[in-house]
């Protein structure tokens, strides 16, 4: 079964066209108009080994707010469809991954109760011109749509662009793990209700 999506969203804030191939090889096609956004989901595409294909327009002449979140509305209902009923994924997914001075963790259950642990702080209120903050609007987004819930969290860290970097691939590989085929599980679902 193919575990590729296109999806489309348009609202008066934004107008997003994205789509996810779970099985890729790291490829990621990215024009959100927002450089460290492009830049953190084409590092989440290349350590998922998805391949990605995202434009965005959005209102940026008020703030990435609207852009950044529906991205990752949109990239969270791709990847809930893209599994389909989940059957013969592993579910779980974990990542510990350091980048110089920064360690970052990521944990995920693909459950289908939406939910974001977010333990993150930044030394900085923007990098760039993106606002930290809006780091966690997009995870909680990706996480309510995606049904699953995700667990992020800082160690360590000072300099914010290796904290934002470093808790993007930890998503990534966590994410990759927890939807991997595990050939032991075969078709079942993997839960103990038969369903997620």
């Amino acid at each position: 079964m193919s575990r590729t999506v296109s999806l489309k969203r348009t609202t008066s804030e934004t107008d997003i066209s994205l789509t996810l191939s779970l099985d890729g090889s790291g490829r990621a096609e990215i024009a959100t108009g927002i450089g460290f956004l492009d830049h953190m989901l084409t590092s989440l595409a290349r350590h998922a080994l998805f391949d990605l294909a995202v434009k965005a327009k959005g209102d940026l002449h008020i703030d990435f707010h609207h852009t950044t979140e529906d991205v990752g509305i949109v990239l969270g209902q791709a990847f809930a469809k893209a599994l389909g009923d989940k059957r013969g994924i592993r579910r779980f997914g974990h990542a510990l991954i350091p980048m110089d001075e920064t360690l970052a963790e990521a944990a995920v259950d693909i459950s289908g109760r939406p939910f974001l642990a977010w333990d993150v702080i930044f030394a900085r209120p923007k990098i760039g011109e993106m606002d930290t903050e809006l780091f966690e609007e997009f995870f909680r987004a990706f996480a309510m749509n995606a049904l699953v819930t995700l667990h992020i969290t800082r160690r360590a860290g000072r300099n914010a662009h290796h904290v934002a970097e470093a808790c993007f691939k930890a998503a990534a590989r966590a994410l990759r793990m927890a939807a991997e085929p595990d050939p032991r599980v075969g078709d079942a679902v993997p839960s103990t209700k038969g369903a997620l």
